[in-house]
C-alpha cells in the first residue's frame, strides 16, 4: 500500500487558515498525535496550536482523546 502525500489529501473546504490546513495535513498523515508531537513536528507554539485545534474541532474535523487529537 502506498501512503499518501499531502498533495493527494483534500482539505475540507471550510479550512480557510494556513495553520489550520498544515494540522489537519499533518494529522491525516500520522494518526494520533500529542500536543507536543504537533508543537515540535511543526515548529508551532503551543498557544497556536491550541487555538487551531480548539476551531477544528469546534467544526468537527477532529476530535480530542485526552491529551491527543486525530481526524474525526
Amino acid at each position: 500500500m502506498i501512503a499518501e502525500t499531502a498533495s493527494q489529501i483534500a482539505l475540507p473546504g471550510e479550512l480557510e487558515s494556513p495553520r489550520a490546513k498544515l494540522v489537519y495535513l499533518f494529522l491525516s498523515m500520522n494518526g494520533t498525535v500529542t500536543i507536543t508531537e504537533l508543537q515540535d513536528s511543526l515548529d508551532m507554539k503551543k498557544i497556536s496550536l491550541y487555538s487551531v485545534l480548539k476551531c477544528l474541532e469546534k467544526q468537527d474535523l477532529i476530535s480530542k482523546d485526552g491529551d491527543s487529537y486525530a481526524l474525526a
